[in-house]
């Protein structure tokens, strides 16, 4: 393509390509198919009844129904080319509706194309451009045409009707057909307007020059670039080129990337004596920004000044935008001003441009800068402005601020920019809050825009994470309301969140919404749901649930097994987890090791130690890879049977294996030890842990504690209560009952009661174990009122008398009883 080395010439025929083949035949005679035609007496009948009918002001309609069935569309066809101009073309118009409605004529392509002639050449141009829509939407019945080369059969017929209107008419009507398919037949894209232009020009007959910059700017607008070049080349050789036909194709070319083409064509523009207006300079420094070649834009600057073009607001725009993406905002500034200087108020579009450049930096202290100027010259910030400083504020990680532009967007009512509301959704959910990003996201939905699946996922997640429950179910439904209802990843995650929170009421509701509607249900699914069944004790729950899980055609996986099997363990049905096992087992389902982990626990809890080290040696037999799970429930069931030498033995086994002992193991290893008065071992265990580097917990120092209690030695255990605290771990309600009981035990009530409103005003609440204590405490001190008035507030805090206090008070009662003075 040689853009740049063209010849004005006179219209003249040219020679080139087609976009697709197209097959010319320019004539001037009517179609002809195998039929007869009438003697010519009856053939000038029909002509005086056509021409009386068509030349007329106004259409007789009595006539028109006398003469068509009598009348064929060729024969029309005839006679109507026979007329010609002497026809009255807004009755012409009539007559062909008439026909067409009233009589299902089907008119020739010829015929449509005379009448639309007809019609251009008595300047009714809007009836002319509704029938030729009609026509090539085929809307009108119209005799043998190919729908698919349909254009080319319409410009050929009136190229071929040249004879009859003129050249001038003809060039009006290709004019309006060129219009037609750019605008109205967009959908079928500009091939069919290019290949009716390069027929018309192949036969010397060339568009307006109004029309080819019409054109030729649609293809730019299409981002037909190499085509607008293409079509450029063709109308050169046949209209002398404008500014504006220039101007088109140097846009094309720097849009495309070409900038040393649109340079060229540019110096050779001005060679022709056309000289390049605002708009051209424009298109060609904004290339040149595009591409990085600020030097060039700014030299390109110049010369239109020189040349008496003066900058307008656009070329300042684009400068600044070249030098911000550049991140030369020293010289954007300068440009800024200079803008200012000329005479021009920088508008929105300027602004925006700076507080995105100094955003996209970092820097959004300059960018709220500019921001203040803007408002200070009665710009309003516009939501470009919000939305930019929006995600500025999220890449500084300024979280309140961001909240407050993101309330400032909302409450102005700006259009969702989905995009960026997409990421800011996400960034919000990364930094926890999830009230901000649930308020955005049902704004979205208000405004028919739905986040993807993935988004919608982290938000339930966190929202549940969160304790936003309530907030996370009524999105699911508002997203069933939109008709865009939730995946099931996402409802999985709500269900499993409800779940996680104990609320299997409203899981079990999502559940059977779900399956009302149809919707797509997973093992996922149901083994969420089996997880919340089995941590609420509900073992019959679960099993029905497997049971629909198996309707629906979903098997379950050893994820399943191991949940029932945990759920039976919980609820101390130890032998129906046992048969359980040998049922899956015999089904061939393949046990894991947290299948291992589960039995080992439920012969732990059976006391069937021999049946626990079978399942760690088959464990070891077949390789399976061990994990501090498994070694921690051994080690738990022989510190309960007093077999610390041997727990000590598999904690030593799992580090050789490179299985590092958890806060679990070393928890039952010091409460093994304490059990059995090893209270100062117990303490180098913590010792040793700080050691590996894990931090003792809770846990760990309430059965250090317990060890102290027990042997009485309190001062010692308030020592360690104290180092507890001061790592800043919180006391547990295990906690305090144990050292209650400890002082209890050693009768020393007054402490005792000291800690018990120490608990209550930590926010524990004492149960039933703590209040024993007490009450056993009071009745070895035989202090009976004190110990009923404890049991009377055991009541009020709606706890119930268990049978050890039932025992307890019996025993002391039988005692001799000291009378409290209080």
């Amino acid at each position: 393509m040689h853009l740049t080395r063209f010849k004005i010439n006179k219209t003249v025929p040219v020679v080139f390509p087609f976009s697709r083949q197209v097959v010319c035949v320019l004539s001037t005679e009517p179609h002809k198919e195998h039929h007869q035609d009438p003697p010519w007496q009856l053939q000038d009948q029909l002509l005086y009844s056509v021409s009386s009918i068509l030349s007329n002001s106004s259409l007789d309609s009595s006539k028109c129904r006398a003469l068509l069935p009598h009348l064929s569309p060729f024969q029309f066809d005839q006679l109507f080319f026979s007329v010609g101009l002497k026809a009255n073309p807004k009755t012409c118009l009539n007559f062909f509706y008439f026909a067409s409605d009233s009589f299902k004529f089907r008119f020739t392509i010829r015929s449509y194309c005379l009448l639309i002639l007809l019609l251009v050449h008595s300047k009714f141009l809007p009836p002319a451009r509704l029938l030729l829509i009609r026509l090539i939407d085929g809307k009108l019945p119209v005799l043998n045409s190919d729908s698919n080369k349909l254009h080319i059969e319409i410009a050929n017929e009136l190229f071929g009707l040249t004879s009859v209107v003129g050249r001038f008419e003809c060039t009006h009507a290709f004019d309006l057909l060129i219009h037609v398919y750019s605008t109205q037949f967009r959908n079928l894209g500009f091939s069919y307007a290019v290949d009716v232009f390069y027929l018309f020009a192949r036969n010397g007959i060339f568009p307006s020059l109004k029309t080819c910059n019409f054109l030729l700017s649609s293809l730019v607008k299409a981002n037909e670039l190499e085509k607008c070049c293409e079509v450029f080349e063709v109308m050169s050789q046949g209209v002398r080129p404008d500014v504006f036909l220039f101007t088109n194709v140097i846009n094309a070319l720097c849009k495309g990337g070409k900038m040393e083409n649109a340079m060229e064509l540019l110096m050779n523009m001005e060679k022709l004596g056309i000289s390049p207006n605002v708009v051209t300079y424009n298109s060609i420094i904004h290339g040149l920004c595009q591409n990085g070649r600020l030097g060039d834009a700014f030299e390109l600057k110049e010369k239109m000044t020189i040349e008496g073009v003066k900058p307008s607001l656009i070329t300042y725009s684009v400068l600044i935008n070249g030098l911000t993406k550049l991140e030369k905002f020293d010289k954007a500034n300068d440009v800024l001003n200079e803008m200012v200087d000329v005479g021009f108020v920088p508008n929105a579009v300027v602004y925006n441009t700076l507080i995105d450049g100094y955003c996209k930096m970092g820097k959004i202290n300059e960018a709220l800068k500019i921001r203040d100027v803007m408002v200070s010259k009665n710009i309003t910030p516009t939501s470009v402005t919000l939305y930019t400083l929006l995600q500025g504020f999220c890449k500084s990680n300024q979280i309140e601020q961001a909240e407050n532009t993101l309330e400032e967007i909302l409450s102005q009512g700006f259009p969702i920019n989905p995009v960026t509301c997409y990421s800011v959704i996400h960034w919000l959910c990364t930094k926890s809050r999830f009230h901000y990003a649930l308020r955005f996201t049902m704004v979205m939905l208000s405004k028919n825009f739905r986040p993807s699946d993935q988004l919608l996922t982290i938000l339930v997640c966190g929202l549940c994470k969160d304790g936003k429950h309530l907030e996370a179910t009524e999105l699911w439904f508002r997203l069933l309301e939109k008709g865009s209802p939730a995946s099931t990843a996402t409802s999985n995650a709500l269900i499993h969140g409800l779940c996680g929170a104990g609320k299997m009421a409203e899981a079990v509701r999502i559940l059977k919404e779900m399956l009302e509607r149809g919707f797509s249900l997973d093992r996922i699914t149901y083994n969420t749901l089996i997880l919340g069944c089995c941590k609420e004790g509900k073992v019959e729950e679960c099993f029905r649930l497997k049971e629909e899980m198996t309707n629906q055609g979903i098997q379950p996986d050893i994820y399943t097994c191991n949940l029932l099997l945990y759920g039976l363990c919980n609820a101390g049905k130890l032998d129906d987890a046992i048969k359980l096992w040998d049922e899956f087992k015999a089904s061939g389902l393949i046990s894991n090791v947290h299948t291992y982990g589960v039995m080992m626990d439920v012969y732990c809890k059976a006391n069937r130690m021999e049946d626990v080290e079978k399942l760690f040696d088959e464990l070891v037999t077949k390789k399976m890879e061990l994990n501090s799970i498994v070694y921690n429930i051994f080690i738990r069931a022989h510190c309960r049977n007093g077999n610390v030498a041997a727990a000590l033995q598999l904690r030593d086994d799992m580090k050789s294996k490179g299985i590092f002992p958890t806060c679990a193991t070393y928890s039952s290893l010091i409460h093994g030890m304490c059990n059995i008065g090893l209270v100062e071992d117990a303490k180098r265990l913590i010792d040793e842990m700080r050691e590996e580097g894990l931090l003792p917990n809770v846990v760990c120092y309430t059965a250090l504690i317990g060890g102290y209690c027990k042997l009485g030695q309190m001062d010692i255990a308030e020592a360690t209560w104290l180092e507890m605290t001061s790592l800043n771990i919180r006391p547990n309600k295990i906690t305090y009952t144990v050292m209650i009981d400890g002082y209890c035990k050693l009768g020393n009530m007054e402490e005792a009661n000291n800690l018990l409103s120490k608990m209550k005003e930590s926010g524990i609440v004492p149960d039933v174990v703590t209040y024993n204590a007490l009450t056993n405490g009071f009745c070895k001190g035989k202090d009976m009122d004190k110990a009923f008035k404890t049991c009377d507030e055991m009541a009020t805090g709606g706890l119930s008398l268990d049978e050890i206090t039932y025992t307890t008070l019996v025993h002391g009662w039988n005692q001799p009883t000291i009378t409290s003075q209080d």
